[in-house]
């Protein structure tokens, strides 16, 4: 997921849940050390398609791309390549996005130990819950109008994500791997 850093005349896409830095290679750094830290909450974090694969238009066209560099590439993946490279082409003109997964924050928040429950699991639900009042983020029993009909775990996750996104603003957020990959001239990391 993406996060801007706050700062004048920056207008966020509402829906921008995309890497940025798309390996010319098989993988990601970034998605490597997220999967390390998060344990048995690794399949979280999908591997990001490499550049070479969402050039293509249709997902069999990227599919022989990946294989020709010994990956597989999920259809899930593929469905993102709009976003993917519409988040990538705001990254690469505004320093001010940052890349965050919600498991990582959450990671972070529990003092480096993976969450325990699944996020759409009630027990996960109030694991997480916990951590965000925890950190001074408690969210409200219930949320008005269209934002009640919005799926817990993508509440909770927003929330996560607004944790990472004061950290990144006050300049005290830590990037996975660290120090970050170079990729395209630009820092790639998932930070928290």
């Amino acid at each position: 997921m993406s996060i801007p850093r706050p700062g004048p005349q920056h207008h966020p896409h509402p829906n921008a849940k995309s890497p940025i830095g798309l390996p010319e290679g098989p993988r990601r750094q970034a998605d490597v050390a997220a999967r390390r830290v998060l344990g048995v909450r690794a399949s979280s974090v999908f591997s990001t398609p490499p550049r070479a694969a969402l050039d293509h238009e249709t997902y069999a066209a990227a599919r022989t791309a990946c294989r020709a560099l010994g990956i597989g590439l999920s259809a899930q993946a593929f469905a993102l390549r709009a976003k993917i490279l519409e988040v990538e082409a705001v990254a690469a003109s505004d320093t001010r996005v940052f890349e965050s997964h919600p498991e990582v924050p959450f990671w972070a928040l529990a003092g480096g130990r993976p969450m325990q429950y699944p996020k759409k699991s009630w027990n996960g639900q109030m694991e997480r819950r916990r951590l965000l009042a925890d950190a001074g983020i408690v969210l409200p029993d219930g949320l008005t109008g269209r934002a009640g009909e919005v799926p817990v775990d993508d509440v909770l996750d927003a929330a996560a994500m607004a944790w990472t996104a004061r950290r990144v603003a006050d300049g005290v957020a830590i990037p996975l791997p660290s120090p970050p990959e170079r990729i395209a001239g630009r820092d790639v990391a998932i930070w928290y």
